[in-house]
């Protein structure tokens, strides 16, 4: 692997930060072809990020740090592997679709520039986010998560639902977020060090000490208000108050999956303990039957696919914490699965509601014709 190839993972978490900025100026001079355009932000980090997949089925890794606080030992650190790597070509491949319809479904809005900023940047957060090996890179980029989702569940901000959906999402999202900032440290006076590459070998002392119970509440409040899972679950629904575009993101490939990523990617350092293998599976198993049992009840289209993501992300829990190989490769292929059909059926949802004005599937008959 190139030394040059190497020391650019970090821009597959900038460029579209980058890109965001520039947005707004695309939009104005680009008009209608500013999607296409910005799309080539993603496309070219997903692009990129196959150049590592080579290296990482080899069971080889590639990392790259920057220093931050030097003080404390804090880096902004990234690590390319077969976990992070299937998450980050997940979110840069289905990040093109998006923007690229985004661009079509908000053609002629007049803050479309504005909005297909929003977008570049939460995509870059959640980049960072899967890519950080440091813990408090993973927070930085875990909160970022959060803003951005706020700035795009509240995008049509002259619509009360939109603000109270936006603001429960960012409270309950940033409660988790000071669940993880709490675990970090934990794990870092524990373990020594903030890269979780390091951490990862140190297993055995996290789980034998005390405060393995403390740190790992830490870190399942962090995953379980992320994932919304049950009973943490209310904000997801109502962030569907987001345009279509925003929501067919947010639920097949960003930021409620981020809270999976994290017990996946704790799996090798929590997992194999009593607590682990039954506090993960009952409230995954719950969140399953819970959010299939409330989407079987709704009329409005997405909401119905609202609760179908609450009730994926609970399976995806429920299998993080059976703790087997299987039960992990089980997870890891149906987070791509979800990715894909989630995404185009939302974004198919929102043709429906763009061309007939309603979502309302009582009073979609005869479409057809």
């Amino acid at each position: 692997m190139g030394s040059s190839l190497e020391a650019g993972i970090w821009l597959a978490a900038v460029a579209p930060f980058v890109a965001a900025i520039l947005a707004p100026y695309i939009q104005r001079f680009a008009g209608a072809f500013a999607g296409w355009i910005l799309a080539i932000i993603p496309a070219s980090i997903f692009i990129y990020l196959l150049g590592f997949a080579d290296t990482v089925i080899h069971g080889e890794t590639v990392s790259n740090a920057i220093e931050w606080i030097p003080a404390y030992g804090i880096n902004l650190s990234f690590l390319v592997d077969g976990l992070s790597l299937i998450f980050a070509l997940t979110i840069s491949g289905v990040g093109t679709l998006i923007i690229l319809y985004a661009g079509a479904y908000l053609a002629g809005h007049h803050h479309q520039g504005r909005f297909l900023g929003y977008m570049l940047a939460f995509m870059g957060a959640m980049l960072g986010l899967v890519l950080a090996d440091s813990l408090m890179a993973l927070f930085l980029f875990w909160e970022l998560t959060s803003v951005t989702s706020f700035l795009l569940i509240g995008f049509d901000h002259s619509r009360q639902a939109a603000r109270r959906g936006a603001i429960q999402a960012l409270v309950i999202t940033n409660i988790g977020g000071m669940f993880l900032l709490a675990g970090a440290i934990l794990v870092y006076q524990l373990a020594g060090s903030w890269e979780m590459s390091a951490v990862r070998e140190m297993g055995e002392v996290l789980r034998g000490s005390d405060l393995y119970l403390l740190v790992l509440i830490c870190f399942l409040g962090a995953a379980f208000t992320k994932s919304a899972q049950f009973p943490l679950h209310f904000w997801l629904p109502n962030a569907m108050e987001a345009p279509t575009p925003v929501s067919a993101y947010l639920h097949s490939a960003t930021m409620v999956k981020a809270g999976v990523y994290l017990l996946m990617r704790l799996n090798p350092v929590m997992g194999d303990t009593v607590a682990w293998e039954t506090v993960l599976p009952i409230f995954g198993g719950a969140t399953l039957i819970f959010g299939t049992l409330l989407a079987l009840r709704q009329t409005d289209l997405k909401l119905l696919l609202a609760y179908t993501t609450m009730a994926s992300l609970g399976l995806l829990v429920m299998l993080t914490g059976f703790g087997t190989e299987k039960a992990a490769a089980g997870a890891v292929l149906y987070l791509i699965a979800h990715s894909m059909f989630k995404g185009g059926l939302f974004m198919v949802a929102g043709n429906v509601d763009h061309e007939a004005g309603t979502r309302d599937i009582t009073r979609l008959g005869g479409l057809r014709a």
